[in-house]
């Protein structure tokens, strides 16, 4: 089946065609909500995976006796593994069945998360997040790529904005949950809850989600296209500035409200939660935005506000309340981006979109370990308090990134 053919299909209908007939198609709704749901929830594993460090910096660092900032690369380290990892694994294995590829990805990174559990140094934990990045890498770009190629044009971004909820779920309950666990019972433990979430959810692919999946073929080739096609990397770029913006503050956020606010363990925990709520309710508002207005002009208004929301941290300490109120809303224009963007991949990269939108992933952790990265300068230089000043002048390089993208894509939406 035709990529063309494939996208004025329902999911339903992407089942290779000796599996298509009248009962299927009766069944055809209940299809559709499980297979979104699956891969939402495989996309919430990874993400809790992925971010948790962000909730456990300071456990990591008395656990294993360092610093708070060398804590803190541990991110930095995952996402500068995933980067090169994520496009180039998903190119390889652009020929093999979507269920195995899925299946094999969060094995990876439950494997990887177990090792990370019981390492007994900080090099041997920073080398599982490696390996942690190679499956995740997998996960993600692959779980957008059969949406985005078989939504209906018109609902795209909605049904993106459903998968990559996964994500932003994991911001809302998976890091707060694995903050509180950290704190009470020892960042190994959070680790190992990542484990048990892992393991149900291959069964879950590997079970619920139908063998037979049509999807466009990739391949190294189709990799060295996107690399070369200057139009596309600028566009997938704007991932990164965006989110290195967000992340000089976001990555250290919890240290941050301990010395301004002295915020201690349900404080932090009730403030990760409060931004993670506000990045689901982020994930429905791109969506529905940029089905109404176009992802262009979605990003270009989430931008815009950025700048004015991320100097507030820098006038710390304020009232608890005002804090809490700010933080919901930070993180809800923030992590509206993510459905407008993939969108916006989507309609500029056409047959290319399963590797674009590999690389677009792999844009979002460049943008945390350059956004991390600045924020520890930043930290060393000038305080915590600074974070809020440098943040906004990266959102700057983000904002010209995107205008200089649409000029080049004609892009007026």
């Amino acid at each position: 089946m035709h990529l063309d053919k494939a996208r004025s299909y329902t999911l339903a209908h992407i089942l290779d065609d000796r599996r298509e007939g009248a009962i299927l198609i009766r069944i055809e709704g209940q299809l559709t909500r499980q297979l979104l749901l699956i891969l939402a929830t495989a996309n919430f594993v990874v993400g809790m995976g992925a971010f948790i460090v962000i909730g456990i910096i300071e456990p990591v660092a008395d656990g294993l006796q360092v610093a708070p900032g060398t804590a803190g690369t541990l991110l930095t380290v995952y996402a500068l593994a995933y980067a090169p990892l994520s496009p180039m694994l998903v190119a390889l294995t652009g020929k093999i069945g979507r269920r195995r590829v899925l299946a094999a990805g969060l094995c990876i990174f439950a494997l990887a998360s177990l090792i990370g559990s019981l390492a007994p140094s900080f090099g041997i934990l920073a080398g599982s997040r490696i390996l942690a990045a190679a499956g995740a890498g997998i996960v993600t770009p692959v779980t957008a790529a059969i949406v985005a190629a078989l939504a209906p044009p018109e609902r795209r971004a909605k049904s993106l904005a459903a998968v990559f909820l996964g994500i932003t779920l994991a911001q809302a309950l998976g890091i707060p949950a694995g903050s509180w666990v950290a704190y009470t019972f020892g960042w190994r433990a959070a680790l190992v809850c990542v484990v048990a979430l892992a393991v149900p959810v291959v069964l879950l692919v590997w079970f619920r989600i139908p063998k037979g999946l049509a999807f466009q073929p990739s391949s190294p080739a189709d990799l060295v296209r996107v690399l070369r096609d200057g139009r596309m990397m600028l566009a997938i770029c704007f991932t990164a500035t965006f989110l290195a913006a967000i992340f000089v503050l976001y990555t250290y956020v919890a240290p941050l409200l301990s010395q301004t606010m002295g915020f201690g363990r349900d404080e932090i925990t009730l403030i990760l939660l409060t931004f993670g709520i506000g990045a689901v309710l982020g994930n429905i508002l791109g969506g529905a935005l940029a089905d109404r207005i176009g992802s262009g002009r979605t990003l270009f208004i989430l931008t815009i506000i950025q700048l004015g929301a991320l100097p507030f941290y820098s006038v710390l300490p304020l009232p608890v309340t005002l804090v809490f109120v700010w933080t919901l809303i930070w993180s809800t224009l923030g992590w509206s981006f993510g459905a407008a963007q993939q969108l916006r991949l989507v309609e500029l990269c056409g047959a290319q979109a399963p590797v674009a939108l590999a690389l677009n992933a792999s844009a979002i952790y460049v943008g945390s370990a350059v956004g991390s990265g600045i924020g520890a300068i930043t930290i060393a230089w000038a305080g915590y308090s600074a974070l809020g000043v440098a943040a906004p002048l990266v959102m700057l390089v983000a904002l010209a990134n995107l205008q200089a993208s649409r000029r080049a894509s004609t892009d007026t939406r």
